[in-house]
């Protein structure tokens, strides 16, 4: 559907060619403040983009982004001709990231959010053990591996992937549970989930296996007990061309070599 705007905003990561396009840009087409702004351009990698989604969350602001960095899967191609025009006729997908709440060992707690995913990693040579629950229901007992993930759809194609995790498509109701290097159960590859649970992660003898957790690039050290859930109320809006969209981009992802 098409949508107008006045104004834009263009943000580039701190790469050479990120800011080379910025200057570019704002020459052509001017530039505002974010916060004045009716659509943000975002210039660079996946990473920025997500830097940019976890700023612009629940602020009505859309992100349009341009590949300035290196894989690029989140963003559109760079072309600095009829960027309005694309704008308008840009695909908007809006989606509710997952929500991390830890209790620490040093008894302090830490919220934060993930449009990717929220995974939990091995601190020292020791393997991680592991209890899981989804929605208050003990499904492993014991977990002993490397890490563990719970991915969205948009992240089903990022880190999840190269853990041989399944890809999901962009409006699939699910999450994808993803073992790193699972040791015990040695044959537990994972687990679809429905989007609206809750998972509980309780790290087992955590002094002798401590655990990090991480949400997108927010890391909490050393935690006990981890809960993840959709955050119903808090919402990210990114644009993607139509004769690219997202949802073409993570199905095309299951056919590729």
């Amino acid at each position: 559907m098409g949508r107008s705007f006045q104004t834009l905003s263009f943000l580039a990561s701190s790469a050479t060619e990120a800011l080379a396009a910025r200057e570019e840009l704002v020459r052509i087409y001017g530039d505002v403040s974010p916060d004045e702004s009716d659509v943000i351009v975002a210039l660079g990698g996946d990473g920025f983009m997500l830097q940019t989604l976890h700023g612009t969350m629940n602020s009505g602001k859309l992100v349009y982004g341009m590949n300035r960095g290196s894989v690029g899967f989140l963003m559109n191609e760079y072309r600095t001709e009829r960027l309005q025009d694309r704008i308008c006729a840009a695909v908007e997908n809006a989606f509710h990231p997952l929500q991390m709440t830890t209790a620490n060992s040093d008894g302090s707690n830490s919220t934060a959010l993930a449009i990717n995913e929220v995974s939990l990693f091995r601190q020292s040579y020791q393997a991680a053990k592991l209890r899981v629950e989804v929605d208050g229901v003990v499904r492993l007992d014991e977990l002993i591996c490397d890490g563990l993930m719970v991915a969205t759809p948009a992240g089903s194609t990022a880190y999840n992937l190269s853990a041989h995790g399944p890809i999901l498509p962009l409006d699939a109701p699910l999450l994808a549970m993803t073992p790193v290097s699972a040791f015990r159960p040695r044959r537990w590859r994972g687990a679809l989930l429905p989007n609206k649970v809750t998972v509980d992660i309780h790290i087992l003898e955590a002094e002798k296996r401590p655990v990090n957790a991480v949400a997108d690039n927010t890391e909490v050290k050393s935690v006990l007990h981890i809960r993840i859930a959709q955050s119903e109320h808090t919402t990210a809006r990114i644009l993607s061309d139509p004769d690219r969209s997202w949802s073409d981009r993570i199905l095309a992802e299951q056919f590729e070599d």
